[in-house]
């Protein structure tokens, strides 16, 4: 098989797992549904993860970075279960929460818009235009991949792994491989880099699972439990 086909088929395993990703905080969100209470769960890593699909969707574009449709199908499909999640957390918030939710979608709304109107306007070609719009999104992703730095520093501390779902860490550690292959068929420093990073990061919570496995007391009820998920539902 030449290289294109490959990093197609590369590209659909990818899509596979990360829309795999996107899904998994659906018992989450039926927790939600039954309770009509958003209870503590928090917004942000769903509001957050609504832009980052919306920049890798755009970066997608064949006028922004051609060839890169298998982007835009998961990121696209990713923002849509991203808008469902927070409209079910607009549904079943209080006022102030809800208000915040929408200050911050408004936000977005405008900061896409501003990206889009500079990157076609004051970029002409798609090399400058990859460039610009790779960077934001670099920027994005890795903030999310340092999301979990909390959850690691508690495990570490309490040396129990009880709040860090494994199949997550294993999801992540093989999605990012997978983006990082795919991105390496057809030299894409914008996807390699924040998918690398992302690799480091599960694969660091990996041997914390390990490491921390049996010493772990799955019985015991603590008050270090977090009261969000952490999200690793980036795509790419």
């Amino acid at each position: 098989m030449d290289t294109e086909t490959i990093r197609t088929i590369v590209g659909i395993v990818g899509n596979v797992i990360s829309l795999g990703l996107f899904l998994s905080p659906i018992p989450t969100f039926l927790k939600i549904w039954k309770e009509k209470s958003v209870q503590d769960f928090k917004p942000d890593p769903y509001v957050a993860t609504l832009l980052n699909c919306a920049m890798w969707s755009f970066y997608g574009l064949p006028f922004v970075h051609p060839d890169s449709i298998l982007v835009i199908t998961i990121n696209g499909t990713g923002f849509f279960i991203e808008l469902a999640f927070v409209a079910i957390f607009l549904a079943f918030s209080t006022w102030p929460n809800r208000k915040m939710i929408i200050i911050f979608l408004v936000v977005e709304a405008i900061f896409l818009a501003v990206v889009a109107f500079v990157t076609l306007n004051f970029f002409h070609t798609t090399k400058a235009r990859s460039m610009i719009v790779g960077i934001l999104c670099i920027i994005f992703t890795i903030s999310m991949y340092l999301s979990p730095l909390t959850v690691m520093k508690m495990v570490i501390q309490t040396k129990s792994v009880k709040y860090m779902p494994l199949c997550l860490s294993v999801a992540t550690f093989f999605n990012g491989i997978v983006w990082v292959i795919y991105a390496l068929l057809k030299f894409d420093p914008y996807i390699v880099i924040p998918n690398g990073l992302g690799t480091f990061s599960a694969l660091v919570q990996l041997v914390l699972y390990c490491t921390y496995y049996k010493t772990t007391k799955w019985d015991s009820d603590d008050d270090q439990k977090p009261h969000s998920e952490v999200q690793l539902s980036d795509a790419v």
